[in-house]
């Protein structure tokens, strides 16, 4: 039996909910961990997600960021926050254990920071959000069970990732403290899905909407799963799909979604 986890940021839910909807309808992901929601939890459009047979939780803000994460399965343990700032008030991390048919998963909906302009004190604030993931991260993984990181992580792990790694050169998704900090998570024993089923370079999970970009195919890969050995080990399948930046009103990300065989 598998499980299916995608990540997509939708760059405002109600902006985007007919398709959304629709991409529900269609890929029917098991659970869908999504980013830039855009809105407080109260103006969540919940009773059209719930009409397609998905449980929901979300931690939301007015106008920025906000994280989401619809389940077919029950919802538990669900936490909003990421643990080593209290006085953090930006909405980019919730957690839940899905209590799926095949046993409890552990997945968490990430939007980290952009970290533009850098330096910067966006850029501090980037790097200190990712050691708090990091250090988050380290404790998730002793507890020794199927764990997903999904998220828009606002990196370019490679030149590969992106079309012109000389126009990302000096930007914050792609300077090299970021992609250090994207590895070291890593070697915590995190393995990113798309590395590990794929690894081709130019498949790309965001487009802009600036400079006609999706024409001409310039983009870059920043929405990851990150995988606990328990999760990577059952990882069957890995897919992005690119159709949905086409659309009419379309999200600038794309969705990636994991096939596990828990």
């Amino acid at each position: 039996m598998t499980l299916t986890v995608a990540s997509w940021n939708v760059n405002s839910i109600k902006a985007r909910l007919p398709n959304v909807l629709d991409w529900l309808r269609e890929a029917k992901p098991d659970v869908a961990c999504l980013q830039e929601i855009k809105t407080v939890d109260e103006g969540f459009p919940r009773m059209e997600i719930e009409d397609l047979g998905y449980n929901i939780e979300t931690h939301g803000q007015k106008s920025y960021n906000g994280v989401a994460i619809l389940s077919r399965y029950p919802i538990e343990e669900c936490a909003a926050r990421l643990p080593g700032d209290e006085e953090d008030e930006q909405a980019r991390y919730l957690e839940a254990v899905i209590a799926a048919e095949t046993g409890p998963v552990r997945v968490a909906s990430i939007y980290l920071p952009n970290g533009n302009p850098a330096p910067g004190p966006k850029y501090d604030y980037k790097l200190a959000w990712m050691e708090r993931l990091y250090q988050h991260a380290k404790g998730l993984l002793e507890l020794e069970e199927p764990l997903i990181l999904a998220g828009d992580y606002n990196c370019i792990p490679r030149d590969s990732d992106c079309w012109d790694p000389g126009v990302w050169a000096g930007d914050a998704l792609a300077l090299p403290q970021t992609r250090a900090a994207f590895k070291k998570l890593k070697w915590l024993g995190l393995t990113e899905a798309f590395e590990q089923l794929d690894n081709r370079g130019h498949q790309y999970t965001f487009f802009d909407y600036q400079g006609g970009a999706w024409q001409k195919g310039y983009g870059i890969r920043i929405d990851h799963l990150l995988c606990s050995a328990q999760a990577a080990d059952a990882l069957e399948k890995i897919e992005i799909h690119t159709k949905t930046r086409g659309q009419a009103k379309a999200s600038d990300h794309i969705p990636i979604v994991g096939t596990f065989a828990l």
